[in-house]
């Protein structure tokens, strides 16, 4: 049996009373150098606990293939939250919103016709089965019923706001039985009543999501179980940022108010985010609405505790001297040295990899007669490079590149002539075709999709076609880029170009540190450092 029980308005840890002051922190946005260090810092602030959701796609980015290496060793990460003298909090999903790509869903499952994702659609559970059987056995000798830190899963993750599916909650929960989870369960939704009904499981914990207001909201909780203790699940200090938008940041000063009025009410609190890292790659989310789209930027910031490098705030001063109030040994005194940083100079861009000339290296062709979207080619994240022809001559009128999702770049003989942004217009695009006919090219990037809401069914590349006037275009040529190995690649001397390119440069570091890269001139890309 677990260690963590609750009783009398209160969480029990081995029978004696225990208010859980957690930090959220994301192990895939960390690099693992880093783990320990971020730990520290978060134990000498005064948490006693860590906690971490799980991204399924990450770990098992191909249906039956599983990945907990490097940045996604879980076991380790959590190895090392007991090292430090943390313990866990364990929020597996299978969906974790986390402004992560999908909501942490991969996206082959909606390849399959017959799959709903987060109800009880026995082709949709049945995959969550084979990934948490996988995943809770190689965490199950870290639970505290085995001695390990791991003392509360969570199940599903903020499920009220998307559906009332009680036998789906309830099958989530046999599978932790099932696999030798003994450990405390709850479930966390937003403080409003239909999403307290729709998230909610009898005999289960209930715990809230907010950022403020803890003296109207926690009241809200007596009336749906008795005795129990009140539990901010995240506890919203900042906020993600949005492409083209601003950079949220949040008065340290008032957070801190908010935080002390959680623990005055003898709350227990998670702090999201302690350190947010950031999203690498392709990895982001984003929100999507009826009208509009929103994807995450590549930053994890958070306008948290500690920054994207890792250094503490002002926040974290202030939220240390709060909790210092009701935790007993808290060093308020020590200020910590900046995360070492280095300016390793200017690197000369001396190579070059022009896309359509590496796209047999880097990728496989797919023939069918219309473009497909990722997810029929069976990837998840990255692009795809969708080609045809299409014949002349022909008058000016409308090319319209049908439900494109969610960057594209069109090119005729292989020379760009219009960029489609997601958040701009694509039915207004004119275009006349000479005798002798045009080769299209079109590059479409994933910006990430959907993590939130009930617009996740977001498939990504060119899913309805491509038409010049109403005749639709067949017969096409499409490429996957994932781009998460771009070893193949054949670099040659730099040239002119106007064509999408791989550039490579050098530069040694002669000591480990961390540094920033600045590129003037560029526009949008990926960059890699050593093939990462």
């Amino acid at each position: 049996m677990g260690k963590l029980t609750t009783g009398n308005g209160q969480f029990l840890y081995e029978g004696k009373p225990f208010r859980i002051i957690s930090g959220a922190m994301h192990y895939w946005r960390v690099m693992p150098i880093y783990w320990e260090d971020r730990m520290i810092k978060m134990k000498e602030m005064g948490c006693n606990t860590l906690e971490t959701y799980v991204p399924w796609k990450l770990h098992e980015p191909r249906e039956g293939e599983f990945n907990f290496e490097n940045e996604l060793d879980v076991v380790k990460y959590i190895e090392t939250a007991e090292k430090v003298g943390l313990k866990v909090i364990f929020r597996p999903g299978p969906y974790i919103c986390a402004e992560l790509d999908f909501g942490g869903f991969p996206a082959w499952l909606i390849e399959d016709k017959n799959m709903e994702l987060r109800c009880y659609n026995p082709v949709y559970l049945e995959k969550v089965e084979n990934f948490f059987n996988v995943l809770l056995q190689k965490i199950k000798p870290l639970t505290s019923t085995y001695g390990g830190p791991i003392m509360a899963l969570q199940i599903e993750n903020e499920y009220g706001a998307f559906g009332t599916d009680k036998r789906y909650l309830q099958a989530l929960k046999d599978i932790y039985v099932k696999n030798g989870i003994d450990e405390l369960f709850f479930t966390s939704d937003n403080p409003e009543h239909h999403m307290i009904q729709g998230g909610s499981l009898d005999d289960t914990l209930i715990t809230l999501n907010f950022g403020s207001g803890a003296k109207e909201r926690f009241p809200i909780l007596d009336q749906y179980q008795k005795d129990q203790p009140y539990m901010v699940m995240e506890f919203w200090i900042g906020w993600f940022d949005r492409w083209k938008g601003p950079h949220h940041t949040r008065d340290p000063h008032d957070a801190a108010k908010e935080l002390d009025e959680v623990l005055s009410m003898g709350g227990s609190v998670n702090i999201y985010m302690f350190h947010g890292g950031t999203n690498f790659g392709f990895t982001n989310g984003a929100n999507k609405f009826m009208d509009s789209y929103e994807p995450t930027v590549n930053s994890y910031d958070y306008d948290a505790l500690l920054d994207e490098c890792g250094d503490p705030t002002e926040k974290y001063y202030l939220f240390r001297d709060v909790i210092a109030k009701y935790v007993d040994g808290v060093d308020t005194t020590k200020r910590y040295t900046p995360v070492k940083k280095r300016a390793y100079g200017k690197v000369q861009l001396t190579e070059q990899a022009l896309l359509f000339d590496s796209l047999d290296k880097i990728s496989h062709p797919v023939s069918h007669p219309t473009p497909l979207p990722m997810e029929k080619l069976g990837q998840d994240m990255g692009m795809v490079h969708y080609r045809s022809f299409i014949t002349g001559e022909r008058r000016e009128d409308l090319f319209y590149i049908q439900e494109v999702k969610d960057r594209a770049i069109l090119f005729l003989n292989e020379k760009p002539v219009r960029t489609f942004d997601f958040d701009e217009k694509k039915d207004d695009f004119r275009l006349a075709v000479p005798k002798e006919g045009y080769q299209i090219d079109i590059l479409v990037e994933s910006l990430g999709r959907a993590n939130y809401g009930p617009y996740m069914d977001d498939y990504k590349g060119i899913s309805k076609g491509v038409r010049y006037q109403n005749q639709f275009i067949h017969d096409w040529i499409m490429y996957p880029l994932p781009l998460d190995d771009i070893s193949k690649l054949e670099f040659q001397a730099i040239k002119p170009t106007d064509q999408p390119a791989f550039y490579r440069g050098y530069f040694e570091a002669d000591e480990l540190a961390d540094t920033f890269l600045i590129l003037p001139g560029f526009t949008k890309g990926i960059a890699y450092i050593n093939g990462f």
